[in-house]
């Protein structure tokens, strides 16, 4: 587990690495054609990536936004994105619920393209200038998002 003492990028991107992974345990489960195994590995990605997206929407980003004033900067491209984000994965539960294993790979490598692209905009702006503007409150930051779950 990651600690207060970490940085607040490390956390972040951590979860990023994770749902990167529950993508390949995806993969993998689609591989051997086992509904149980590709409705459970979906169900872990798709829980994985909007508990992420809630959390930097419902915590992570309000403080950022008050902290530096900035409300319709990166915080506003990276919530647009998470909806766009969202639509996929909405699609994919629908190409699950069809049995469509191949459209559902299909979104979801587009998805996994896009993530890619939104995790290094994250990772190498939002992050950076989140910890700089909240180093004085992560501690704190930290314990809420803790509590948040």
């Amino acid at each position: 587990m990651t600690s207060p003492t970490s940085s607040l990028s490390a956390y972040f991107t951590k979860q990023h690495r994770e749902a990167d992974a529950f993508w390949v345990a995806l993969e993998a489960a689609e591989a051997t054609k086992d509904a149980a195994q590709i409705n459970g590995a979906f169900s872990r990605f798709d829980r994985s990536v909007r508990a992420h997206f809630l959390l930097e929407e419902e915590v992570l980003f309000p403080e950022f936004e008050r902290a530096t004033g900035m409300t319709d900067g990166p915080t506003a491209v990276m919530s647009a994105e998470h909806r766009q984000a969202r639509a996929l994965l909405d699609q994919m539960h629908s190409a699950l619920d069809a049995a469509d294993h191949d459209t559902l790979m299909d979104t979801g490598d587009t998805l996994m393209t896009f993530l890619q692209q939104h995790n290094m905009k994250e990772e190498g702006m939002l992050y950076r200038m989140s910890e700089h503007a909240l180093a004085d409150v992560w501690p704190a930051l930290y314990e809420r998002i803790q509590s948040t779950g």
